[in-house]
């Protein structure tokens, strides 16, 4: 049986293990999934506690992602440009730290929404760590351009100039946002756990696929896209999905079926 889990703080509301039970059940693999409370000052002796039981991989969730980037022996180019790691994985006396957001929020638009990437421009609200973890898949699917804007500027400015060598990107200040062709918008600020939408011009969002991080509810900035005629609106569950089962594949060589799995936590 191979041992894995999610350390987060808080973790109780994770929806992991039961993701990934599904996985196994599809892949008919045996695994044990648990929910691991990490100190928020302390995760490298949980994680290393874990692996002394004979883990064979963990995710890692809020606020532990750049611990566990510190805590890697090596890392994949998408845990390196991502500056934190959501996966790791055990490989004899190896800890492989690995970033799937950025993955999973591609599959998610790709194969279950069915959005071309390619030769689009698109707008990412936010210049966190959130924005750093999805830029480089993205420019991978070389869109026209990427446009950064952030409430401060000097961000998006620097998180472009950074990512410049993978693609096409500028950054600037909210306030900046023209009324100009945008095809994506994605809402990657922390707006929505707050309850508000990020202060960007209405029109902006005319015909656009309007996609936010977040998940599990009707979010203000879907409620937003849908008043200023968004295409396509969705949250971010379908990337949590993904962003799983790329951890699951990179752990185990197995593919499960994200879209059966999508379908059920919807229900």
């Amino acid at each position: 049986m191979c041992k894995f889990a999610v350390f987060g703080n808080p973790i109780k509301h994770s929806l992991s293990p039961n993701i990934h039970t599904q996985f196994a059940q599809q892949t008919r693999l045996e695994i044990s999934y648990d929910k691991i409370l990490a100190p928020v000052d302390d995760f490298s002796s949980s994680a290393q506690a874990f692996i002394n039981q004979g883990a064979n991989g963990f995710n890692i969730t809020v606020p532990f992602k750049l611990d566990a980037f510190k805590f890697a022996s090596e890392l994949t180019l998408n845990a390196q440009t991502a500056g934190a790691v959501n996966t790791i994985k055990i490989k004899q006396d190896k800890i492989i730290g690995e970033n799937t957001d950025g993955i999973g929020l591609i599959n998610d638009l790709t194969r279950n929404l069915g959005i071309e990437l390619k030769d689009k421009i698109v707008l990412i609200l936010g210049a966190g760590g959130a924005t750093q973890g999805i830029l480089l898949p993205l420019l991978e699917q070389r869109p026209n351009r990427i446009m950064i804007a952030n409430r401060t500027p000097s961000k998006a400015i620097k998180l472009a100039k950074d990512f410049a060598k993978f693609g096409k990107t500028c950054g600037f200040g909210l306030d900046k946002i023209k009324h100009d062709s945008v095809d994506i918008i994605i809402n990657a600020t922390s707006a929505s756990l707050d309850g508000k939408i990020p202060d960007i011009a209405s029109g902006i969002a005319n015909n656009a696929i309007c996609y936010d991080l977040m998940y599990g509810k009707q979010t203000p900035f879907m409620d937003w896209a849908t008043t200023n005629h968004g295409s396509i609106i969705s949250d971010g569950l379908g990337m949590l999905v993904e962003q799983a089962a790329a951890a699951f594949e990179f752990w185990t060589g197995a593919t499960p079926n994200t879209k059966q799995v999508l379908s059920n936590l919807r229900r």
